[in-house]
Formats: C-alpha cells, sequence, structure tokens
C-alpha cells in the first residue's frame, strides 16, 4: 500500500492552488468541531434528554442513529448532485442548516421533533463531511497539506474534549435545551467565519455515480470499508451508552461524568496526534493498534469500571485509541484512490456515519434487552475481530509479495 506521502504525490496537483490560506482552514476545522459536538453531544444528556420526554435509554439512542444513517445517505447523494456547485457556497449552506437543527432542538416540544432536527444533521454531516474532509490540499500549498489535514481531523477528538463536556456542563447547569442553543450561536459564528475566509473553491473533477462505483470494485476500497465497519460499530455500540453506564455501575453523579468525558476527549487528542504520525508509515500497525486497545478497554470496564480509577484509566486508553481511527481510516480510504480525493472522502464518510447510526441502534437494543456492562462486551469482541482482519490483511499481503518475488526469481 502506498504511504500517504507517496498518494499525495501521485494525485493530480488541484488547479489555482492558493499559496496559503490557513484561517480558511481553521474556519473548517471550525466547522467540523461543531458538527461533531452536535452530533455527539446527546452521549452526554442522554439520560436527561430520555427522562423529558419519558424515553428509556435505547430510544434515546436513535438521536446517535438517525444522523449516522443520514450522513451515510447524504454523503453520496449530496456530494453528487452538487458536484458542479462551488465547494465554498455548499459549506456554507450545511452550516446554515445545522443552525436550524440546534434552535429546532433547543425547540422541540416533543422527542420526534428533535429527531427530525437530528435528520437535518445527519444531512449536514453527509454533506460538509465529504467535501471539507479533502480540502487541504486546495487550501494551503503541497508541502503543507499534511499538516493542515492534520489540522481539519483535530477537529474530531477536540469535539470530544471540549465540546461534549461543556455542552454536558451547560446541560446540567442550565438544562439539555440551553446547550442546542448555544451551538445554535457557536454554529452561526462559524457560517460567518467560513463566508469570510475560504475562497472560490469551484468543482475541479466531479463525483459522479460512475466514480464511486469504481472505488468500490478496488481491494483496498473494500477493506478500508470493512476495517471501518468493524471499529466504529464497536466504538459507538457501546459509547453511545457510556453515561447509563457510569451512572449504573460506577455509579456516579452529572459532575463526575463530565470529568470521564473530558479525560476520555483529552486522551483522544493525544492519541490523534500519536496514531497520526505513525499511520502515514505503518497504517496497519496504527489502526490494528487503536482496535486492540478499544477492545481491552470496552472488554474490562464491566470488570474494573465499578471503581473510578478504573473507569477512569479505561476511558483514557479507550479515548487514546478512538482518538486516531478517524485519520486511520480516512489515510486507507485516500491511499486507495490517490487521485480521486473527494470520492474518497464521500465512501469515508458514507460507512463511517453508517456505522455510526448502526452501532448506536445495536447497541441500544443491547441496553434495553440486557444490560450496559453486555453493550461493552459486545463491543470488545467485535474491535477484536477488526484487529484479527487486519493482521489477515497483512499476511496475505505478505504471502503474496513472497509469490511475487519467487515468479520474478
Amino acid at each position: 500500500m502506498r504511504t500517504a506521502e507517496e498518494a499525495d504525490r501521485a494525485a493530480p496537483a488541484p488547479a489555482n492552488r492558493p499559496q496559503s490560506s490557513w484561517p480558511a482552514v481553521v474556519a473548517v476545522t471550525s466547522g467540523i468541531f461543531v458538527i461533531v459536538t452536535t452530533e455527539i453531544l446527546p452521549i452526554g444528556l442522554l439520560t436527561a434528554i430520555g427522562s423529558s420526554f419519558a424515553v428509556s435509554d435505547g430510544m434515546a439512542g436513535l438521536m446517535m442513529t438517525m444522523p449516522g444513517f443520514l450522513a451515510a445517505v447524504a454523503a453520496p447523494l449530496v456530494t453528487v448532485a452538487t458536484a458542479r456547485f462551488d465547494r465554498r457556497a455548499m459549506l456554507c449552506a450545511c452550516i446554515l442548516v445545522l443552525v436550524v437543527a440546534n434552535f429546532l432542538a433547543a425547540a422541540a416540544e416533543s422527542y420526534w421533533l428533535l429527531l427530525v432536527s437530528r435528520v437535518l444533521v445527519g444531512i449536514v454531516i453527509g454533506g460538509f463531511w465529504s467535501i471539507g474532509a479533502g480540502l487541504a490540499d486546495r487550501l494551503v500549498p503541497a508541502r503543507a497539506t499534511g499538516r493542515a489535514t492534520a489540522v481539519i481531523f483535530s477537529a474530531v477528538p477536540l469535539g470530544s474534549v471540549l465540546g461534549v463536556p461543556a455542552g454536558t456542563l451547560i446541560g446540567d447547569l442550565a438544562g439539555w435545551r440551553t446547550a442546542f442553543v448555544v451551538l445554535g450561536v457557536l454554529s452561526a459564528a462559524v457560517l460567518a467565519a467560513l463566508a469570510l475566509t475560504l475562497p472560490r473553491l469551484p468543482a475541479e473533477r466531479a463525483t459522479g455515480p460512475a466514480v464511486l462505483v469504481g472505488l468500490l470494485c478496488g481491494a483496498d476500497t473494500r477493506f478500508a470499508l470493512a476495517a471501518t465497519f468493524l471499529i466504529v460499530l464497536a466504538h459507538f455500540g457501546a459509547y453511545t451508552y457510556i453515561t447509563p453506564f457510569l451512572e449504573q455501575v460506577t455509579e456516579v453523579g452529572p459532575a463526575t461524568i463530565t470529568v470521564a468525558l473530558l479525560i476520555f476527549g483529552a486522551a483522544g487528542i493525544l492519541g490523534n496526534l500519536v496514531l497520526g504520525a505513525v499511520v502515514p508509515r505503518r497504517p496497519r500497525a496504527a489502526f490494528a493498534a487503536a482496535a486492540t486497545a478499544i477492545a481491552a478497554a470496552t472488554l474490562l470496564l464491566p470488570v474494573l469500571g465499578h471503581g473510578l480509577i478504573g473507569a477512569f484509566a479505561l476511558l483514557a486508553v479507550w479515548g487514546a485509541a478512538y482518538g486516531g481511527v478517524p485519520v486511520c481510516s480516512q489515510t486507507w480510504f485516500a491511499n486507495a484512490a490517490p487521485g480521486a480525493r473527494e470520492a474518497a472522502s464521500v465512501l469515508f464518510t458514507a460507512s463511517f456515519q453508517a456505522t455510526i447510526g448502526l452501532g448506536s441502534l445495536l447497541g441500544g437494543t443491547v441496553v434495553d434487552r440486557s444490560s450496559v456492562s453486555a453493550v461493552m462486551a459486545a463491543a470488545g469482541v467485535t474491535a477484536m475481530l477488526m484487529a484479527l482482519l487486519v493482521g489477515v490483511r497483512k499476511a496475505v499481503a505478505a504471502l503474496g509479495g513472497a509469490s511475487g518475488r519467487a515468479e520474478g526469481s
């Protein structure tokens, strides 16, 4: 497999590459930050929102399921339908919809209206991620593309370390509706930043259905899909219900849960930095290490999570491992299609978000029919399967290389 640097060199150079537009990179990063925070904030407020509408924890988990499934559908549909539109206009339009979604959530008088707002969030995720995740090479010079990509993807753990704990704290102090009002205001500020800093970004290579289907025929793309499916299924199947776990098993209150989410997010930033530096050189090892650590943490939580120290330590391990998952997955997809970065981003976004929805849905089913400890154990087994898949892939690649050398000798 190509390294990230080799893939960048192989990709065609975008037209009209700017000398530098770091404010635009920061604006795109801010957009992903507010989207990630909006998407996963219900994890910290799951019990409070469920109680206010008198629904179970599993039913409340639909707040995570809906955006994931909708984003998976929206990623290819929005990208293909707007393939010839200016990408700056599309990013701004997505954030405008996010502003509406957050204020709608804050004003929702019924749980189903709240779910409508989450449908809008899913559309935003699919559109913004598919375009924004691959924009670095159009905003900065070639030598800075890798650094700009890392900055953009740092928004994912930042959403966990800053956005979700802060939103959870606001929800605990002033009510969960206030948290969504604050997110609506923040989204409006991001919209202004995008409008002011992004240059015109006319469509380059149109992402059509044939391009996406062609990518799916590649073995590397299929492996990226399988690996992403398993690791994201494991993570969100369990992490969506971390608040009920901490309440029921660790037996802690809202303030301690906020601290736990902060620890998880802070570890995620560290994991993003460490695995982000490793993945260009050793993509398989980075992905396998993340899966193994998530498996260990989730399998041990039902055993050691009764104590606060054990729960905090395992959440730190889990957070650090998951912090590197998005960049690992995106790198695999990008390396599989160095000449079609936006199309690769579409497949990355669609597979990632569909699995978030499925993981939250299956996790909710396990929680309602069994227990929060059972969902942690199931996630551990799933993550271990992903690590085994990487090992099998490595063995197959080694055998193929040995066979090729034997034929050539």
